[in-house]
């Protein structure tokens, strides 16, 4: 690992596949993991391309059920580039001699480079040299280059370069019982002018899908085409001497029939690849749009996570580029890496748009918009339900309908069991929250007026709708969900699903329901009158809302907030009789479950649940949001409450590390960095063992950039200010990052040896109003200031 590039040393079938999930390139529209070409798909090797949004749904039979999932589309492979020595067999690094072998991904640049060595059975050694590109600047197009060097002899090399759309869905193995054919009407084809092509169509989803190669050799070669029923393959026949390089170059370009402004993605393809310029000029605008990229994320750590931070973000910005801004997708957990979670939207856009939101407000706003383009689908959810407002689906993918599965697979125990996460309606909290942070970000009130209003309003109403009167306790209760452990699904014995006054979910509810009272009391009255008209809101629903908001029930046990009501009557699991039997306890739920017992008899969480309530807010808005509620929450018994939960969560999450390290950096800082550096390590270790190779975690990604960007130095746009309330970690003690704030394209902050520099790019803009501790001042645009963090000190000019 350096500063700019992740390289791997020597080929580990082994590994292979977590190696091609941290090598996928991408552009925000497609992506195409990090497989080796001269590889078909198997065991070992699965050579994934999909393009963002590209979904199709498929019915299975599972446990004496018909079963429909709607999956992220596996589309044809474009990478297949072989070679062999003669009419020798095709080399592969699975039946040849590798006597060298190096992947290198340049993170800068956004290319990945692969160089080995080759030995054929006579001995013939092939030096390889291959660079890899998912073009930043087109994201249409992709290009490989080969260079072939014989070393030790001359005669004849063959290549083949092919297109092959005869692919299906097998990334996951725990899903290897679920139909899995996509594509059909599968049509190859090559042109007069020798490029091929592939055309395609989803199942059900009917969305056409169409693939352009152009091949170039610059030897001399004989060129035949090869037509399968799925594929097509050009290959190449060039003489080849003792030393010299011949390179092949193949340029893709792919359309879907779900892009703006074309008529048939054949034409579009055939079109883009033929107007297509060589590799070299291709590379010059792809490392263009990876350093303008670069310029707007900058983010720079010293130490040990520094280069681990900025795979992160590389990653990040694969999946989520400007491209994305045009498009009408959401964030896949698992990014565009693999088909885990087939690919569907849940709650982690969470953890990912407070990164986006002060560095690509663009992007972040057509997530937020890809969301209420599905309002309405929102709304009818909440209506087969029985009540008003919008009820947002946990697992989300196309349409916006519901596509959690209703059953899903324990690999330890081999059942197929009910599935009742999709009764985390905690998600259109999360959806709320993000609405609320992008407009305090960037300043956007239009959007905040308009479309955001909406999903305000209408997520308000439905827990104003869902929550029920207790009379006893006169209060009002959340009753039958699921909060974001996830592991809780039901009481003991219990023969319904559900849990009563998940903390997070009832204080998540009613911060939600007091923003919406928020925005309608700010609207201009126009506006006010527009949407009340449109929802049919009236004074009495607001008083309503606004009773809800105050006295939603908290429980608590034990001078702890309690998960949910009840919870502290569960039984405690004997965590260390656990770990000693089976070490990694991460999925207890499956051990329990292939003992014959259940995890919810315990009081053992999976991720952070309760916690989560440190994560979204600062230590002042959740002691505000308690008072709301009608609770004192103290700083001893939020100590006591991380203490209890920390005591008792297994991390079967990447997000928990990641939630924890946040929580416990402002309330255990001595224990943060544990936790910090098992989030840092989450993917490019697989510390959950095997997951990763199915898809990278892309909140938890995210997650760690925010980290150094909002928590370690207590950052908050909050009432058009930047405030600050920096805390010491000391593994992360220096570190400078670049912000866009409200039409501020160059807010640098640094910090460093007790010191806070905040500067702010010479432009025609307003000043920037900065708060630390006692200390406020304006920034005017081309200033620079040095505060002090220690009080006995004053600022200073920069």
């Amino acid at each position: 690992m350096g500063e700019w590039t992740w390289e791997y040393e020597g080929y580990d079938p082994a590994q292979e596949k977590l190696r091609e999930s941290l090598c996928t390139l991408g552009n925000g529209y497609l992506a195409t993991r990090g497989a080796v070409p001269e590889c078909a798909r198997d065991r070992v090797h699965y050579p994934g391309t999909y393009a963002a949004g590209c979904y199709n749904r498929l019915v299975s039979d599972v446990a004496g059920r018909h079963v429909d999932n709607e999956d992220v589309v596996n589309l044809p492979n474009w990478l297949p580039l072989r070679f062999r020595t003669g009419t020798g067999h095709w080399f592969t690094p699975d039946t040849h001699t590798v006597e060298e072998y190096r992947q290198s991904l340049d993170l800068r640049r956004g290319i990945l480079e692969r160089t080995l060595r080759y030995l054929d059975a006579d001995g013939r050694a092939v030096r390889v040299r291959q660079l890899r590109v998912v073009h930043m600047a087109d994201p249409h197009l992709a290009l490989l280059r080969t260079e072939l060097t014989p070393e030790g002899w001359s005669g004849a090399l063959e290549i083949e370069s092919a297109l092959d759309a005869g692919v299906t869905n097998g990334n996951v193995d725990r899903y290897k019982d679920l139909a899995s054919q996509h594509l059909t009407h599968v049509q190859p084809g090559v042109t007069e002018e020798g490029v091929a092509w592939v055309r395609c169509r989803t199942t059900t989803s009917d969305i056409r899908i169409a693939l352009a190669a152009r091949t170039e050799a610059d030897a001399p070669a004989e060129i035949v085409t090869e037509l399968g029923d799925t594929s097509v393959a050009r290959l190449l026949r060039v003489s080849v001497a003792d030393g010299h390089t011949v390179t092949v170059d193949k340029t893709v370009a792919l359309h879907t029939s779900r892009d703006p402004a074309i008529s048939d993605p054949v034409h579009a393809a055939l079109d883009r690849v033929g107007r297509a310029g060589g590799f070299e000029t291709l590379l010059e605008s792809h490392f263009a749009a990876w350093e303008q990229l670069w310029r707007g994320a900058e983010l720079d750590v010293a130490g040990e996570a520094g280069p681990v931070l900025r795979v992160h973000l590389f990653h990040l910005l694969q999946v989520l580029s400007p491209h994305t801004a045009e498009l009408d997708v959401g964030v896949p957990a698992r990014g565009l890496h693999g088909e885990a979670y087939r690919g569907h939207v849940f709650w982690d856009e969470l953890f990912v748009l407070p990164f986006l939101n002060l560095h690509f407000p663009e992007v972040s706003r057509a997530l937020l918009t890809y969301r209420h383009r599905r309002l309405e689908r929102a709304r009818f959810n909440a209506t087969d339900a029985g009540y008003r407002g919008a009820l947002y689906p946990w697992q989300s993918g196309s349409d916006g309908r519901e596509e959690t599965q209703r059953l899903h697979l324990n690999p330890r125990s081999g059942r197929w069991l009910p599935d009742h996460s999709h009764l985390q309606y905690h998600v259109g909290s999360a959806i709320a929250y993000n609405v609320w942070r992008y407009a305090e970000a960037t300043g956007d009130t239009g959007f905040l007026h308009g479309k955001g209003a909406d999903m305000l309003l209408q997520i308000a109403r439905f827990w104003a709708d869902y929550a029920t009167y207790d009379k006893e306790l006169e209060r009002y209760r959340i009753r039958g969900v699921v909060g974001p452990d996830e592991y809780h699904e039901a009481y003991p014995g219990a023969t319904r699903p559900g849990l009563d006054d998940n903390a997070y979910t009832n204080v998540a509810a009613s911060w939600v329901i007091a923003r919406a009272l928020d925005v309608l009391g700010e609207l201009p009255e126009p506006l006010r009158r527009d949407i009340t008209e449109r929802t049919g809101v009236d004074d009495a629903e607001l008083e309503h809302w606004d009773d809800v908001s105050r006295r939603l029930h908290v429980p608590f046990h034990s001078g702890v907030i309690s998960q949910f009501s009840g919870y502290g009557e569960l039984e405690e699991l004997d965590w260390r009789g656990y770990r000693a039997q089976y070490g990694d306890i991460r999925r207890l739920d499956r051990i329990l479950e292939a003992e014959g017992d259940t995890v919810n008899r315990y009081q053992a969480s999976k991720q952070a649940d309760v916690l989560m309530l440190g994560y979204l807010f600062t230590p002042g808005e959740l002691r505000a949001q308690f008072q709301r509620l009608g609770h004192d929450l103290d700083d001893e018994t939020w100590l006591r409450t991380v203490d209890h939960y920390l005591a008792r969560t297994s991390h079967g999450s990447t997000l928990s590390s990641l939630v924890h390290g946040w929580v416990l950096a402002r309330a255990r800082r001595a224990q943060a960095w544990e936790f910090v550096q098992e989030a840092l390590a989450g993917d490019i270790a697989d510390v959950q063992g095997g997951t990763t190779g199915e898809g990278i975690h892309l909140g938890a990604m995210a997650g760690t950039l925010d980290m150094v960007q909002r928590c370690l130095p207590g950052l908050e746009t909050r009432s058009g200010a930047l405030r600050f309330d920096p805390v010491p970690l000391p593994q992360m003690s220096r570190y400078r990052f670049c912000l866009r704030y409200r039409g501020h394209w160059g807010v640098r902050i640094r910090l460093r040896q007790d010191q806070l520099e905040i500067s702010v790019a010479a432009a025609a803009e307003e000043p920037v109003t900065v708060h630390l501790g006692e200390w406020t001042e304006s920034l005017a645009p081309g200033e620079t200031r040095t505060v002090s963090l220690r009080e006995s000190e004053v600022p200073v000019p920069g």
